[in-house]
């Protein structure tokens, strides 16, 4: 597991994700692996040599309208839930309240004071 307060996951935000894996299998020989997040949709797991290296997450539906592409990095944390408390007493904005990925982990994603977009998770144990 990797430590509280280091970058621990990066992912992709886009509209494109075809577009996104094709690019990145040509300039970088990822594979992608599909997973199901927990709204149904699919989410890409880039793979470099059968391991996880980075995310593609489609940020298509309404919801996301005026989220800007760009990658998003997330921080392991100890545990998610009090650290956002943290987060907006400080001043962060919640994007996203906490959510369980099985086998992945808790996450919540901020905006920290500046505005730049964080997630925080407490990877799963594995």
């Amino acid at each position: 597991m990797t430590a509280h307060g280091h970058f621990h996951w990066n992912e992709l935000m886009t509209r494109k994700p075809e577009r996104a894996k094709a690019f990145y299998k040509k300039t970088i020989g990822w594979t992608f692996s599909k997973m199901k997040i927990p709204d149904g949709r699919a989410y890409w797991v880039a793979m470099v040599k059968g391991k996880p290296v980075a995310g593609i997450f489609d940020l298509s539906p309404k919801m996301f309208k005026g989220v800007p592409e760009s990658w998003m990095s997330y921080l392991a944390v100890d545990d998610v839930d009090k650290r956002v408390k943290k987060a907006v007493k400080a001043g962060a904005k919640l994007m996203s309240p906490a959510f369980d990925v099985p086998g992945v982990g808790r996450i919540a994603m901020l905006r920290e004071p500046g505005g730049a977009g964080v997630g925080w998770m407490t990877p799963a144990k594995v």
